[in-house]
């Protein structure tokens, strides 16, 4: 038996294919999830408390919270964790040890891309939009690059586990026959704060960092994740069972003003009934209940809680 490990998933993968179909078994490391990360930090009390699977008086939610902002900063490589001197200038790090190895190098040849200039500045906006809804159309018309490329760039990113294509589905939970539109995710939220600046909990750009960060904890596990979005609402997340039915869905929110009006989640609720769901759920910033809306029951809880809970 022999173990090959290394960065350049991209180039592995795509040897692997090649060479070693059926005598090869992959095995996907992910960045840092929120309950791995409190956990490198001497935080497993903290972790398991409010996972569900410790005492329930080590549960502390400001902590929590505090800690899932700086998580979503800082969190995803254990590097940046650990240094401060990285944490003063993380974007230097994120540059020259992910940007300029895997996007800038000759990995991108393996997969015919010639520009490197245009694969990095669709990484940039993607990291910039992380959790935006996108099509090969917009994409191609704002970098006046050719659809084909701009796919051939998307698969690139993803197969060098930059980020994550999530696709569409309509609201009675079937996929569209054209996928025109889909959402791109960064596998690890706190890229986007490296690239750019790091947030604090009342940006308005949290909310889509912590969507991305609740994907982000699902990303190695063999699920099929979808977001569902027709002409009068959306759902963030939604799972597909093996027989490709809707298995649950979820709506991601960074605030608490739906757990009181949970009535003004019409696009949730009516998802739950195309698709007899007697219950989902919808995150918060802090408040945590249980309501019943026609029929379906909707949990609300922390977004930081239900990352430490995958």
């Amino acid at each position: 038996r022999a173990l090959v490990s290394g960065s350049a998933a991209a180039a592995l993968r795509l040897k692997s294919l090649e060479s070693g179909a059926g005598r090869f078994t992959d095995f996907l490391l992910p960045s840092l999830t929120f309950f791995e990360y409190l956990d490198l930090l001497g935080e497993s009390r903290l972790a398991q408390a409010h996972a569900g699977t410790g005492d329930a008086a080590d549960r502390d939610l400001p902590a929590l919270n505090e800690r899932f902002v700086h998580y979503l900063n800082y969190g995803g490589y254990p590097e940046v964790l650990f240094s401060e001197v990285v944490q003063r200038d993380p974007r230097r790090f994120v540059k020259s040890d992910i940007i300029e190895k895997v996007l800038l190098r000759d990995l991108p040849s393996l997969y015919g891309i010639s520009d490197i200039q245009e694969l990095n500045a669709l990484f940039i906006a993607l990291a910039y939009n992380t959790a935006g809804e996108v099509s090969l159309l917009e994409l191609s018309k704002s970098a006046g690059v050719a659809k084909q490329t701009i796919s051939r760039y998307l698969e690139y990113l993803e197969a060098a586990f930059l980020v994550r294509v999530v696709q569409r589905l309509d609201r009675s939970g079937k996929r569209f026959q054209r996928a025109n539109f889909f959402k791109v995710y960064l596998t690890n939220p706190s890229m986007r704060s490296a690239l750019f600046s790091p947030l604090g909990a009342d940006d308005e750009a949290m909310g889509a960092l912590v969507e991305s960060a609740v994907f982000a904890q699902h990303f190695h596990a063999a699920e099929h994740l979808f977001y569902g979005r027709w002409s009068y609402g959306e759902v963030d997340l939604v799972r597909l069972g093996s027989d490709l039915k809707v298995r649950s869905a979820l709506e991601v929110k960074w605030s608490d003003r739906f757990a009181e009006r949970p009535a003004d989640l019409k696009a949730l609720i009516s998802f739950c009934h195309a698709n007899r769901l007697r219950r989902a759920q919808c995150t918060t910033r802090t408040a945590q209940h249980r309501a019943e809306v026609d029929g379906v029951r909707i949990d609300f809880t922390p977004a930081s809680e239900i990352c430490c809970a995958v």
